[in-house]
């Protein structure tokens, strides 16, 4: 069994919780309630996809790490 690892993007939640979305995989946008929840969460979709993808015939990307910048713009 081949391990993948894959770069995960958590963002907060203004009500609480966060959101989690994997750049390689994008059909993958899951929540949980606390950080650890997302992760485990977002893991288990992680599988699934996988499993769709291999049972489909559909390419198993490789991970896509996020670029993160700070763009600074003036505001009134």
């Amino acid at each position: 069994m081949k391990t993948h690892n894959y770069s995960v993007v958590l963002e907060p939640q203004p009500e609480g919780g966060f959101t989690a979305l994997v750049p390689a995989l994008p059909e993958i946008v899951t929540e949980g309630d606390s950080e650890a929840e997302a992760l485990r969460m977002v893991a288990d979709a992680i599988e699934l996809a996988l499993a769709h993808r291999r049972d489909s015939g559909i390419e198993i990307p490789p991970d896509q790490p996020p670029h993160i910048r700070i763009v600074s713009v003036a505001s009134e």
